[in-house]
């Protein structure tokens, strides 16, 4: 046997009862954290763009779109939540690899749960596992992959949505094995996108890429038995190197799952030590307009990942470092307010940018900075974050969980909405379907 089939045997033999119950519930706490992502993102604007375009196309409504009233097919909702889940870029992350799970998983795995009927239970078992796989998968090609210009969410990121589909769809390991074949050669999408609408358009579109590999897999629909191994397979082609190993290395011992981090900002991972560095300043006292001069020591994919100096748009903002110091100094918050096109605009953010200078260290982790700061008066002042909020070793927990859904979720639902669903979301493993998830317009 080869690592394709290691995988598709785990996924279609590893029951419900087999899971660790803190595994489920690592499912569940990711589940809501992209739902309510998703929920704050239907009133954008560039959703409407896409649901325009269902439109146009047609299909049978069969799964929802989340925070809205609308249903559409199943590659549709995939698609479309997906994307919402994504755009804010207040998802998730997987440590170290960057990938971005939940987004394009949870929304193929929900959209297939809804259609047949299933239970709450056994979209989180869905959810837990490929999740888990495709954590693995991208830990296998870290960091070559990355390092090439892949947006890995966009190309590893489609296995988890394969597995969980095919997991709730009963594929046997021969029909698994196809469903990872075809959705290994969608795998695309490139980081030169990176603040438009199609970086989190790969989120989408890995969720219904794989939704779809699962639906033609599971009628019969053949591909190679090969597609991490192989010469010209994704690991070959897609990655410089590669170590297949760390696939399923410690698999069903060690869970990957929580090395995925839920995020406390709106906005690439690698600020994120950076802000709880500039709001621990902000929170001493410091003004900013009485700044000088500002160093940040940081990981090496900071200047890679978020160099955009002065960011004309919000989208562009989650991908500058210069703005995320600004508002971490100015308002001590990087909620997605914080990354509007009024904010990303805003003149009084401009100085604190051009104040900034990067020093890579390359010995940081991806979730550690320095922020030294000099004032005006030569006044000296330094701040170091070894772990970020929202990193496995400094996780979110289920009290702020709660905290960041309710404040995603209210705008678009109100807050008795907000709540309703949110305690469901809590009870979604007592769920007999998903029908009455979103209720009474939640």
């Amino acid at each position: 046997m080869g690592i394709t089939t290691d995988i598709a045997k785990f996924a279609v033999s590893t029951s419900i009862e087999d899971l660790p119950a803190n595994v489920l519930h690592e499912a569940k706490r990711d589940v809501i954290n992209v739902i309510g992502c998703a929920v704050y993102s239907a009133r954008d604007p560039s959703l409407r763009i896409i649901l325009d375009v269902f439109a146009a196309e047609g299909g049978k409504p069969r799964a929802s779109i989340w925070g809205t009233d609308r249903r559409v097919s199943l590659q549709q909702a995939a698609l479309a939540n997906g994307y919402t889940g994504h755009l804010e870029d207040y998802d998730d992350t997987h440590f170290p690899t960057v990938l971005h799970p939940s987004s394009p998983t949870v929304p193929a795995a929900y959209a297939v749960a809804e259609d047949l009927g299933l239970s709450g239970r056994q979209l989180l078992y869905a959810t837990a596992l490929g999740i888990e796989l495709s954590c693995r998968v991208a830990l296998a090609v870290h960091p070559w992959h990355y390092d090439e210009g892949w947006h890995i969410t966009g190309t590893m990121g489609v296995f988890g949505p394969a597995i969980a589909a095919g997991l709730l769809l009963g594929l046997d390991q021969p029909k698994m094995v196809a469903c990872l074949g075809i959705g290994g050669t969608q795998a695309a999408g490139v980081r030169e996108v990176f603040g438009s609408m199609t970086k989190p358009f790969h989120a989408g579109r890995a969720a219904a890429a794989g939704l779809i590999s699962a639906q033609l897999a599971a009628g019969g629909f053949t591909s190679t038995e090969q597609i991490f191994e192989g010469r010209r397979g994704v690991a070959a082609v897609l990655s410089a190197e590669s170590d297949l190993s760390r696939i399923t290395e410690g698999l069903g011992d060690r869970w990957e799952i929580f090395n995925n981090g839920l995020k406390p900002y709106a906005c690439g991972v690698v600020n994120h030590p950076i802000i709880d560095a500039c709001k621990a300043l902000r929170a001493r006292g410091v003004d900013a307009g009485a700044i000088e001069s500002i160093e940040a020591e940081v990981h090496p994919l900071v200047p890679e990942l978020v160099s955009i100096k002065d960011p004309k748009i919000g989208l562009e903002g989650k991908f500058s470092v210069y703005h995320c110091i600004a508002i971490g100094l100015r308002h001590g918050a990087a909620f997605p307010a914080q990354f509007s096109d009024a904010e990303a605009a805003d003149p009084a953010n401009t100085p604190i940018r051009h104040a900034v200078t990067l020093v890579k260290n390359e010995s940081f982790e991806e979730d550690e900075a320095v922020v030294r700061l000099t004032l005006k008066d030569g006044t000296k002042l330094e701040e170091r974050v070894e772990h970020a909020t929202g990193a496995p070793q400094n996780p979110l927990t289920d009290a702020p969980l709660t905290e960041k859904f309710l404040e995603l979720a209210t705008p678009t639902l109100g807050e008795s909405g907000a709540k309703a669903l949110l305690d469901r979301l809590w009870r979604l493993d007592e769920a007999p379907n998903l029908s009455g998830v979103f209720a009474n317009g939640a």
